[in-house]
């Protein structure tokens, strides 16, 4: 018998969970034996649900969970039970809709009080340990509400609250409405004047607070540019990715983006780097290159790749899931007060609902190192330290006017985050040198404090490694090669090599969320999004490789994915498979928030698939769940962002190119990274129909597929472009396929 009188977390595989393993409090797991023991001991559960890199979870764990007296209180009174959210998203879903629906905001820590039937009847983010900014203190509220529970007529006024907020849940997230057409004129044009209305117009990005990047807008913001020509539509996406690419949620030492912005002028973020951050912006990056034909957003999104290779990779290949905001304070950083914006303007981390591997010099995320951690340590720099480590004094100034690294500095301590702050052009004058000195003499300047900064204590790492998070960077890296080459498309597929051999059952074929080095990978079971977002890594790998075993491992995943998720009856795709866990609902999930919409990714991902195994059901699935949403899609584009770019696939069909050849030619594959082609599908197969007759039987695929047949090799390597039903003359130089479309 499992005892649940201690804490039960030093053996947990979330480092999240591990981290909390010295706190007094007797946590639970998520498991059995935690709600078993609720119900025995008939007292409620406190949910706290929180990840590793998360900035307030770590405050209110030293503020709270590490205080004997608090503790005290919460092991006499309740269950508490701790949950990392990117292990387990469906129990985070579940209770973070009903925070944003009572509370109008939610965000991390998630603090939930559940009845012993897991039933929610209070709810909150992050409660400081004595009454603050109309905030209880957090052990007067567990104590007021362990007196409710035992006094018979308020706890049944909390049991009907659970029932009441548990239908809002079940309204909000299990309900499928009546289904309509899936919507096409106007769509792009809609969504991208919807962008055009929220969007920051003086400092790019949308809304005028705190600064989220929104990459499901952008993609819509450039599918409209391309549908309508309305220039309006660029300039917003042109003006979104400038400020993400120059401003301080880019990392311009070492590469990657933070996670968002607390300012309006994106001047200081939160500084934890998601991976499924880096997976997105890499491809927003890459995509308004494509539009735009910046330099600047291809080397942005260049450097992030970089940055994951060296920092975020698994030695075998797969990806690690983030890296903390807080690191240990550098020796000689200045006490001086000063600065703008601090970490403390946003408490908690509020919702947005909206090469050579580093891995043995990172700090594990459930370490504990001495010496005073700080958010933003890492990262930001004073003018003395420039001057001291570049021991030029013209070059640091150089730097320090590029990046607006100023005495009183815009962060805590004295401190700068690094921002482009100086054109180069504006610095050629004021330090009498060419446009081509001054890049040079920065590279310099970059170099060195980049190695300076390898110095200094890390922050920790969040070394699990999920299926899904991974299936978006393998993607990324898939659509990094068409650009850069043959480098990342080597990346990608060690990395779905590395995810295929730890959490893919080919047995049973069944998907694992989680590979955590020493536990049990089967322990969680995949969800709709490890599935979809792996599958389009899938794909997006065969794409750039031309290899048709990354093609099969798709279609064994999308086969996967309707069989477990789809509810032929209701006509929709759940977030958790069939015959799971049961919980108070069965949630779909079809708004984009951190990570696009898993429902909309598998929509996409199925009409793609359906080109090559046509007579697998996989466009019906994808109509149905489009069918079912398009009431949101008309009426919130913005917020369901990957349904609508999959509604538009579905409505105007894919830009089709097929490449007939032995692999991409030599600088095929560059040229088609250069182009924007919306709603793309590349396909390559073999020269001849013989070996093609082969991948068929390969595949196990009922028919050569139309995206196939019939686009056998003409002297050489043959590219053809299809859209709308019509298809180019065969080409053997692919600019002249892509020419096509023009």
């Amino acid at each position: 018998m499992t005892d649940t009188d201690r804490n039960r977390l030093a053996d947990a595989a979330s480092p999240y969970l591990r981290q909390h393993a010295d706190n007094p409090v007797d946590w639970q797991p998520w498991d059995d034996a935690a709600l078993d023991a609720a119900r025995e001991r008939d007292v409620p559960i406190f949910l706290s649900v929180g990840y590793s890199a998360c900035h307030w979870c770590h405050v209110m764990a030293e503020e709270s969970f590490e205080d004997e007296a608090t503790a005290e209180v919460l092991n006499e009174s309740f269950v508490p039970i701790k949950v990392d959210r990117e292990e387990r998203p469906d129990i985070d879903q579940l209770y973070l809709t009903i925070c944003q629906l009572v509370r109008g905001n939610a965000g991390w820590p998630l603090s939930v009080w559940l009845t012993p039937d897991l039933k929610p009847f209070f709810v909150g983010t992050y409660f400081p340990p004595e009454p603050r900014r109309n905030m209880p203190g957090f052990r007067d509220l567990l104590t007021d509400i362990a007196d409710s529970w035992s006094n018979a007529e308020d706890r049944r006024e909390m049991e009907q609250r659970g029932d009441q907020w548990t239908r809002a849940i079940e309204d909000e997230l299990e309900d499928v409405p009546e289904p309509e057409a899936v919507p096409e004129s106007d769509l792009l044009a809609d969504a991208g004047s919807a962008a055009v209305r929220a969007a920051d117009r003086d400092h790019g990005g949308f809304g005028q607070g705190q600064k989220f990047p929104q990459p499901g807008r952008l993609h819509l913001l450039a599918r409209a540019y391309d549908a309508t020509e309305r220039d309006v539509y660029r300039e917003v996406l042109d003006e979104t990715l400038s400020a993400m690419a120059s401003r301080g949620l880019y990392d311009h030492l070492g590469g990657g983006f933070h996670r968002y912005c607390v300012d309006r002028e994106w001047a200081v973020p939160h500084f934890e780097k998601m991976l499924y951050d880096q997976a997105e912006l890499t491809r927003a990056m890459l995509e308004g290159y494509r539009v735009t034909g910046t330099e600047r957003y291809a080397d942005a999104a260049r450097e992030t790749l970089e940055f994951v290779e060296r920092e975020l990779t698994h030695p075998d290949g797969g990806f690690y899931s983030t890296l903390d905001a807080e690191s240990v304070v550098p020796e000689g950083t200045t006490e001086a007060s000063g600065g703008t914006a601090s970490k403390g303007e946003v408490p908690p981390g509020t919702s947005d609902r909206s090469g050579e591997t580093a891995a043995e010099s990172v700090v594990p995320a459930d370490a504990k190192p001495g010496g005073e951690r700080e958010e933003g340590a890492f990262y930001v720099w004073t003018p003395e330290q420039v001057h001291r480590l570049l021991d030029d004094e013209e070059l640091a100034d150089l730097f320090c006017a590029r990046y607006g690294v100023t005495e009183s500095g815009n962060f805590e301590r004295g401190t700068t985050v690094l921002g482009i702050s100086r054109s180069v052009d504006s610095l050629t004058d004021e330090f009498d040198r060419s446009p081509e000195a001054i890049r040079e003499g920065l590279a310099t300047a970059e170099a060195r404090l980049f190695e300076a900064r390898e110095e200094r204590p890390r922050p920790p790492r969040d070394e699990k490694v999920l299926a899904g998070w991974n299936g978006l960077m393998v993607w990324a890296f898939a659509d990094g090669a068409l650009t850069f080459g043959e480098r990342f498309a080597d990346t990608a597929a060690e990395a779905l090599a590395f995810v295929r051999e730890e959490l893919w059952d080919e047995g049973t074929e069944t998907l694992s969320r989680r590979y955590a080095a020493g536990h049990d990978g089967t322990a969680v079971p995949g969800y709709l999004e490890d599935y979809a977002f792996l599958g389009r890594g899938a794909l997006a790998t065969y794409e750039a490789t031309g290899d048709p075993e990354h093609l099969g491992f798709a279609l064994d995943l999308g086969r996967a994915l309707v069989e477990r998720f789809y509810d032929a009856e209701r006509g929709t795709l759940y977030f958790t498979p069939s015959g799971g866990e049961s919980l108070v609902a069965r949630p779909q999930e079809v708004s984009d928030h951190a990570t696009p919409s898993s429902s909309g990714v598998a929509a996409s991902l199925l009409l793609a698939l359906d080109q090559f195994a046509p007579g697998a059901g996989f466009e019906s699935v994808a109509q149905s769940t489009l069918e079912a949403n398009s009431r949101r899609v008309q009426t919130n584009p913005l917020q369901h962002s990957a349904l609508t770019l999959a509604a538009d696939e579905f409505s105007a069909g894919h830009v089709e190119l097929t490449v007939a050849a032995d692999g991409w030619p030599a600088g095929w594959r560059e040229r088609v990274g250069e182009t924007y082609l919306p709603r793309r599908l590349l396909t390559v197969r073999p020269p001849t129909d013989e070996t093609l007759s082969e991948w068929v039987e390969r595949l196990d695929l009922e028919e050569t597929p139309p995206v196939w047949a019939g686009r056998e090799a003409s002297d050489g390597p043959t590219a053809y472009l299809c859209e709308s039903f019509a298809c180019s003359p065969p080409r053997t130089d692919v600019g002249d396929a892509l020419a096509w479309r023009d």
